[in-house]
Formats: C-alpha cells, sequence, structure tokens
C-alpha cells in the first residue's frame, strides 16, 4: 500500500499512527498572492481559492495557524500538468499535504516528505494544499506564519484515453509490481510495489517503494526518463519493451514500457 493514500485531517492520520511517508523533490518559485477567503468549515478548516494574475503561473500565499486550525488552499489544474509547492515556515511542526480533486487520498504528505514538492496531476479539477501543526504542536496551542509557493506548468492537455481509468480512491491508473534492487543485492532480486499516474503522448510519473519503504518517483516524458530530486544520478537503458534505471549506482529499477504507456 503507498504511504501517501491518507486520511484529510492530519491530526487525526498522526493519532491512528499510519505510515505517512511520500516523496519530494526541491522547487523554487515566486509570484503574486490572489486569493479569496472562504468559510470556516467543520474540524476548524477554513478554505481560501488561489487565482494567479494575469500572465502568472505561480502565487505565493502567506497565512497562520493555531493548534487544531487546518487551511486548505484551492486551486484549478489540469489533468498531465505539473504542480510545485514550497514552504516557509518558522515553526518545524508546521507541514502541508496536497490532496487531488474530489479525494482524500494525499499525492504528498509533508510531515514525512518534506518542505517542498513537485508531482504530476492525475486529474482536472480543485486541487487542495492543505497546511497545519502537527497533532503534539496542535495540543499545545502553538501558532505558526508561513508562505506557501505554488506553480502550474505545462499546457493544458487533451487528457488521458478514456479508457485509462484510474483506480477507485486513488490518484493511479495503474499499481502492481516491478523488478527492483537495493545496495548490494543482485538486481532485479526484489519485488518493488508501484502507482503511476499517465498524463499523454506517453507522460507518465512513477512511484516506487521498495520492501524497505524507501520510495522513489521516476518521470517519462515521450520516452525521456528523469527524476524530480537534482541530487540523483540516473543511468537509463532503454530495451525493447522495458526501461532499466538506475540511482545513484545504488538502487535499481526494471520498469516496463506497459507500465508508462498503458495496454
Amino acid at each position: 500500500m503507498f504511504a501517501n493514500e491518507r486520511a484529510a485531517i492530519p491530526h487525526i492520520a498522526e493519532a491512528e499512527g499510519k505510515d505517512v511517508n511520500a516523496i519530494s523533490c526541491p522547487f523554487l518559485t515566486i509570484g503574486l498572492m490572489v486569493v479569496s477567503s472562504g468559510s470556516v468549515l467543520s474540524q476548524d478548516i477554513r478554505e481560501e481559492r488561489v487565482s494567479f494574475d494575469a500572465g502568472s503561473s505561480s502565487a505565493t500565499l502567506e497565512g497562520a495557524v493555531t493548534g487544531y486550525e487546518i487551511v486548505d488552499y484551492l486551486l484549478g489544474a489540469r489533468g498531465g500538468q505539473t504542480m510545485s509547492v514550497a514552504l516557509e515556515t518558522g515553526n518545524l511542526n508546521n507541514y502541508f499535504n496536497v490532496l487531488p480533486p474530489d479525494s482524500e487520498t494525499a499525492l504528498f504528505v509533508g510531515s514525512a516528505g518534506g518542505s517542498e514538492w513537485e508531482g504530476l496531476l492525475p486529474d482536472d479539477g480543485d486541487y487542495r494544499i492543505r497546511v497545519y501543526l502537527m497533532r503534539n504542536a496542535a495540543r499545545r496551542d502553538e501558532s505558526a506564519r508561513y508562505t506557501v509557493s505554488v506553480g502550474i506548468t505545462g499546457d493544458p492537455p487533451t487528457g488521458a484515453p478514456a479508457s485509462d481509468a484510474k483506480i477507485p480512491g486513488t490518484p493511479y491508473h495503474a499499481r502492481g509490481p516491478v523488478s527492483c534492487s537495493i545496495g548490494p543485492d543482485e538486481k532485479s532480486s526484489a519485488d518493488c510495489e508501484f502507482g503511476v499516474i499517465r498524463g499523454t503522448s506517453g507522460t507518465a510519473e512513477v512511484h516506487i517503494t521498495s520492501p524497505g519503504g524507501a520510495r522513489r518517483v521516476i518521470r517519462f516524458t515521450d520516452g525521456v526518463v528523469s527524476n524530480p530530486d537534482p541530487d540523483v544520478t540516473l543511468t537509463v537503458e532503454e530495451r525493447s519493451d522495458e526501461w532499466a534505471i538506475g540511482i545513484n549506482e545504488f538502487e535499481y529499477y526494471i520498469i516496463p514500457k506497459a507500465v508508462v504507456y498503458g495496454g
């Protein structure tokens, strides 16, 4: 089970002791803030809709939370586009999650993944950037002032094929095992779990979890393989029906082309 499939309320997820590991990657953006205030919902969740200035593809949001308060920033985007989010805060217990439209299955969980994220979006609709304090800090009624930088890149695609439906309750078009190895183990000697988000024209993002719990994101764009982490060194061998991918000469993955393209 992928660890970023988590509950709506971070405090509840933490209290239940759920594993909330996710993948993060560096991101830098700057923009102008254009936010309209929303109403206070149950569970102290406040909604604020985000829009970009004309000609801009990013925004900078400033806010604060105290105790169990949660702020959801709603931002409309298209499936296949890329969203980037970065949080600056003076409170080490202040994090954000990213939730896809009409789902509480998080694409990213900040309490495990860090303060920066970039990822391929699986659907059209309103995404939620959920800002909160961890339960221990909320219980002490701590406060945090923060700045969130968010950007959307990529032209709106025509959409993935209608037949490429997602697995209910997840952002993934497919899930399953791929051959892998970590460290000195013989190559392809283990199985890693994957979930794939497919865009258009051969664009996909494969989320991989190793047997030991390590997580990786591997991106495919028109057959070109990349990783969002600038500290990663990739080696790629393309074969007739798969890619053999090495990361930092330590991790090794076999990704079938059917995972990326479907079928």
